[in-house]
C-alpha cells in the first residue's frame, strides 16, 4: 500500500504548493518516509526539519538520509506540539497519520501553527475507518486483515475518523482550509498491494493488544491469499479511505 499512498501524498504535495526553496517542518516523521518526499520536492535550497519523539525511529532516518545523499533534511527528537523555538519558523508543516494519534488534534495544531510563518501552509494526510473494508461480494480474509490492523490501532487510543474531523480540526486550529479531499485505495484480481510488509511492521503491537496472533495471521502467506480470494471472486476491494488537506495560517494584519 505504500506506492498508492505516497502518489496520493505526492498529488496532495503537488497541489498544495510545496515547491523548491521551502523550509519545512515534517511532523511525527518516525523513520522518514514522507521527509525524504519533501526533501526531494524543495531541492537544495529547500530544508526539511523531521520531528519525532522516537529516538530508534530517528537514528534509522538519519542513516537512510545518508544512504539516499539527502543533504538537506535535518532530524530531531521532540513532541510535535513542542517544536524547539530556535528552529525558527517555516514555510509549511507535513504530517501523514499523525493526529489521528493525537488526544487532542486541535491542541496539537495549534501548537504547530506557531512554528508556521504567517501566510504559511499546514498539510496533513489522515486515513479513516468510517467507510469500507468494502466489495462485491464480501472478501472475509481482507475484511479480518482490514480488522487485525484497525482494531490495534484503536487500542492504542487514535482516533479511527480522523478523516472526516480533519478540515474541522484545521478550521478550529485558527487555519483557513484551502482543500480537503478523499481518496480510495483500490485493489482487483490484477492490482496488489502488499499486507505483509505491513503486518509485520505491526506485529508486535498487535500481539500486544490481543487482537490476533502470529500463527492467526500467517503473514508469510498472507499475500497469496489476499489475491487468491479477490481473483477466485474477480472484484474490487475498497479498504479505506485516505484525508488529505491543507490549510493556510492567517497573514500578518
Amino acid at each position: 500500500m505504500a506506492d498508492s499512498r505516497d502518489a496520493m501524498m505526492e498529488r496532495l504535495l503537488d497541489d498544495a504548493g510545496i515547491r523548491e526553496g521551502m523550509r519545512v517542518l515534517d511532523v511525527g516523521c518516525a523513520f522518514g518516509a514522507l521527509t525524504f518526499l519533501v526533501a526531494k520536492r524543495v531541492g537544495r535550497t529547500g530544508h526539511v526539519v523531521g520531528v519525532d519523539r522516537d529516538p530508534q525511529l530517528l537514528s534509522m532516518a538519519r542513516a537512510k538520509a545518508q544512504e539516499q545523499g539527502l543533504s538537506n533534511v535535518t532530524f530531531i527528537e521532540a513532541d510535535l506540539a513542542e517544536v524547539p523555538p530556535e528552529q525558527g519558523l517555516f514555510d509549511a508543516v507535513t504530517g501523514r497519520r499523525v493526529l489521528m494519534y493525537q488526544p487532542d488534534a486541535v491542541a496539537a495544531l495549534r501548537g504547530l501553527v506557531r512554528a508556521v510563518k504567517p501566510g504559511g501552509l499546514v498539510v496533513f494526510q489522515e486515513n479513516d475507518a468510517s467507510i469500507g473494508p468494502v466489495s462485491l461480494p464480501p472478501l472475509p480474509l481482507h475484511r479480518r486483515v482490514s480488522e487485525w490492523t484497525w482494531r490495534t490501532v484503536e487500542r492504542e487510543g487514535a482516533d479511527l475518523h480522523m478523516g472526516f474531523h480533519l478540515a474541522p480540526a484545521m478550521e478550529q486550529a485558527g487555519l483557513s482550509v484551502e482543500h480537503v479531499r478523499a481518496e480510495a485505495i483500490l485493489q482487483t484480481p490484477k492490482v496488489h498491494h502488499a499486507m505483509a510488509p505491513i503486518l509485520r511492521a505491526m506485529l508486535p503491537r498487535i500481539v500486544r493488544h490481543g487482537v490476533a496472533t502470529e500463527e492467526e495471521m500467517g503473514i508469510d502467506t498472507i499475500d497469496a491469499r489476499l489475491l487468491e480470494e479477490r481473483t477466485k471472486a474477480n472484484t474490487t476491494y475498497m479498504g479505506e479511505m485516505v484525508f488529505g488537506a491543507w490549510a493556510r495560517k492567517p497573514s500578518a494584519s
